[in-house]
């Protein structure tokens, strides 16, 4: 399964590692993928949702509770 966030389409990125010397090695760095249940159109599921995406959905979620 790719590593890539259901809600935002976030995927890795790539970028050097730089040691003391300034030598520049490849790396690549994840996105924080976390496992949430969701109900999505009336089915429950699990997605794989990054944790920037889920953070925004729970603050939505908060704003519309005190409307």
């Amino acid at each position: 399964m790719s590593r890539v966030c259901t809600v935002s389409g976030k995927k890795a990125l790539y970028g050097n590692k730089r040691s003391h010397s300034l030598r520049a090695t490849r790396r690549k760095w994840n996105v924080n993928l976390q496992k949430v249940h969701m109900i999505v159109d009336g089915k429950p599921q699990t997605l794989r949702i990054s944790a920037r995406a889920l953070k925004t959905l729970k603050a939505g979620q908060r704003v519309s509770e005190a409307e």
